[in-house]
């Protein structure tokens, strides 16, 4: 049915420092059960829900190995603004991809049962429990394309929290992906 190869996700920002970061293998079931897709994602906005105390937590650690001198080079606030930064946009990314996918998942099963519905020439029974199946199939799409409109949301108030800790911090110019979140975010927030 769908092309494309389900995204392995990790919370690996949500577990961290765990060794043996939970691996989620989502698949179609995963995104027509609507429970566990919004667990799923609850799971994976948890990073953005603490943003303040992982930035707190994060600068007491870069201090603290400054103080052990085994910290790089810089200020320790830039160090620890861009080890945040780094877990965000791969936290955002994870998610973005989980959403897409499930968007295309509950698309295509929709686009299904409407040829069905189409080319079927079965009794007002059938085609009453075919309407009803597509019902329930408009519901779960609504759902997970409003987790888009969400994500918005999330990514906006989590980069207010950031720039209200880190100031004067800037994703390097050689890290593309960064920038890109960087931008998108930072457009959103233009009027």
């Amino acid at each position: 049915m769908p092309s494309k190869q389900p995204p392995t996700l990790g919370s690996l920002a949500v577990q961290v420092p765990s060794l043996t970061p939970h691996l989620v293998h989502v698949s179609p079931s995963t995104c027509h059960n609507l429970s566990m897709f919004k667990d799923l994602l609850k799971e994976y906005r948890r990073l953005d829900d603490t943003i303040t105390m992982r930035l707190n937590r994060t600068n007491a650690q870069f201090r603290d190995r400054d103080r052990a001198g085994t910290s790089g080079k810089g200020n320790i606030q830039d160090q620890a603004c861009a080890y945040v930064w780094k877990e965000l946009v791969e936290n955002w990314k994870r998610r973005t991809e989980m959403i897409n996918y499930c968007v295309d998942i509950v698309d295509q099963s929709m686009e299904g049962k409407r040829k069905s519905l189409t080319s079927e020439e079965a009794g007002a029974r059938a085609e009453r429990k075919m309407q009803a199946a597509m019902f329930a199939d408009e519901v779960k799409r609504n759902q997970v394309h409003n987790e888009l409109a969400v994500e918005k949301i999330i990514r906006q108030r989590s980069l207010d929290a950031f720039q209200s800790r880190c100031q004067y911090f800037s994703p390097p110019l050689t890290d593309a992906e960064a920038r890109k979140w960087w931008n998108a975010v930072r457009i959103q927030e233009s009027p």
